[in-house]
């Protein structure tokens, strides 16, 4: 519930229904960038023997997301992500052509991560049974809620399935879900910390736990980093190393106050995480000086 404040005292808004499913399908696909940073790609595309509502663009992680709209239906939304991952899978070239089409480029199928291609689902609620049968973390669907309220008001609130305990699913590698599993990958932390020393991963959660302080910040992991997000923005990505930690703090050049000058200015070199300075760390010594630097990460991507 939303409430307005007038003299210490609080009213309810009131919450307005979307009459129609295609209303909340337009509301998104103009805003996908805000809402999600995703590039929006076609409405009612037609796959094979499927229309998807909306195809999207996921430059972050370089793939496609396809997304679905319910209006509160009681129906099994399992079957029907992967039922779209699958087919999707079976037809890369047909989104590919759709990507080359739209932004006048020459990309081919190879150049994709079709390892990190996702179902969003939009829905004003989920039942219960939906929001558990599809919260398993290794699951490539992620659920979003959107409601609409008086005075132009828009709630958007992503269903947490991360505390979800994640049990394998038995399947044959022919059904569509043995058959998406072999070639879509959801990442977690743990997945980021195989191989590594003890010792590095205890530093790793340490310089997390403090990140995490700092204010209402979800981590993401990607396949090539952990992103530490604030709504669609990353304020610092790490990515693991045998004996260090690659830290970078998502400022512009000239924007970060490093009187120690510990980080490094990566504007000029090829990278794989968001910010032009890096920061290796590689023992709890340098923990206090590093969260200060994203502090102002945190600072100026949260203004």
């Amino acid at each position: 519930m939303l409430y307005t404040i007038d003299d210490k005292r609080i009213t309810p808004i009131k919450q307005i229904d979307f009459k129609l499913e295609r209303s909340l399908q337009n509301l998104v696909e103009k805003n996908l960038d805000v809402l999600f940073n995703l590039d929006f790609l076609a409405s009612e595309f037609v796959l094979k023997n499927f229309r998807y509502d909306s195809v999207a663009y996921d430059k972050d992680n370089n793939s496609f997301v396809i997304i679905e709209y319910k209006r509160g239906k009681n129906e099994s939304l399992v079957d029907q992500g992967y039922a779209y991952l699958n087919t999707a899978l079976d037809r890369k070239s047909d989104l590919v052509l759709l990507y080359n089409k739209i932004n006048n480029q020459n990309m081919q199928v190879t150049d994709f991560d079709w390892s990190a291609l996702r179902v969003f689902f939009i829905s004003p609620k989920f039942t219960t049974y939906q929001k558990t049968a599809t919260g398993y973390q290794k699951m490539p669907f992620r659920l979003f809620e959107i409601n609409k309220f008086k005075n132009n008001l828009i709630l958007v609130n992503e269903i947490n399935n991360e505390k979800i305990i994640d049990n394998p699913i038995v399947t044959s590698s022919n059904s569509p879900i043995g058959k998406v599993s072999k070639e879509i990958k959801v990442y977690s932390e743990e997945d980021h910390c195989v191989g590594l020393s003890q010792s590095l991963i205890d530093l790793y959660y340490s310089l997390r736990e403090r990140i995490l302080a700092l204010g209402n910040i979800d981590i993401k992991p990607t396949k090539l980093y952990i992103a530490f997000k604030v709504g669609n923005t990353n304020i610092t990505d790490i990515e693991m190393f045998k004996s260090y930690l690659k830290v970078f703090i998502n400022v512009k050049k000239g924007q970060l106050d490093d009187i120690l000058h510990k980080a490094k200015d990566i504007s000029n070199v090829g990278h794989h995480g968001n910010g032009n300075y890096c920061f290796n760390l590689k023992n709890d010594d340098d923990l206090e000086y590093l969260l200060s630097l994203i502090k102002q990460s945190y600072r100026i991507n949260t203004l």
